[in-house]
């Protein structure tokens, strides 16, 4: 069983989310928290292995929530807000994926499944949005721990950051999926990264990938 936390300051809400979520044989809802001051501390109690998190809450909002628990467990924001800075700042709070609430049913349990197993998930538009960001901003050229890589870390950091998947880097690149997780499991080791959402971000950051 995948285990939820859900985070959202309206009631209403996390009823919906709860009745959602339970109705699928592999997934289960721990408890729901009304504000992120909440959600930390259920997490730290209830292990969730994901953490569905609103971003405008009380007490704490989701940003800096994600921020205390982003090492203990995963976390999907989930906000009506689309705004450049919420998705900037919550990837590098250490969320795993990020959806607007106008997301089908369907999409939002696909992406707690995507989430749960290791993944990071964007929604299309908030990709565009973000990589319009990194444009503002200027390149980091000195960004800790890229001068460690070898080529080929190198190559896959780039292809991650072009959204390529596990096996499309395997079939690029003629590697096995053994390989491909080995590259993956250093680089994470290497730039200091959570997950694969800032590894992309170190990526862009260090001006590896330019933003079309």
């Amino acid at each position: 069983m995948i285990r939820v936390l859900v985070a959202d300051d309206q009631a209403l809400l996390r009823g919906s989310f709860r009745l959602l979520i339970d109705s699928e044989d592999d997934l289960v809802v721990v408890g729901e928290a009304a504000d992120g001051r909440q959600a930390v501390a259920l997490t730290r109690t209830k292990s969730p292995d994901v953490v569905l998190m609103d971003v405008r809450m009380p007490e704490m909002d989701g940003i800096t929530a994600t921020r205390e628990i982003a090492g203990e467990t995963r976390v999907l924001i989930l906000t009506t807000f689309d705004l450049d800075e919420y998705v900037y700042s919550a990837l590098r709070a250490g969320a795993s994926g990020f959806l607007l609430k106008d997301t089908p049913p369907d999409d939002l349990l696909k992406a707690i499944r995507v989430v749960a197993s290791g993944e990071t998930l964007l929604a299309p538009k908030v990709t565009t949005r973000l990589i319009a960001e990194f444009v503002r901003r200027p390149a980091r050229q000195d960004f800790q721990g890229l001068d460690n890589l070898t080529d080929r870390e190198r190559e896959v950091l780039t292809l991650i950051a072009h959204g390529l998947s596990n096996a499309e880097l395997g079939t690029r690149l003629h590697l096995s999926p053994g390989t491909v997780k080995t590259h993956i499991g250093r680089l994470l080791a290497k730039l200091q990264a959570r997950d694969r959402a800032q590894l992309v971000i170190a990526a862009y950051e260090a001006g590896l990938v330019t933003p079309r």
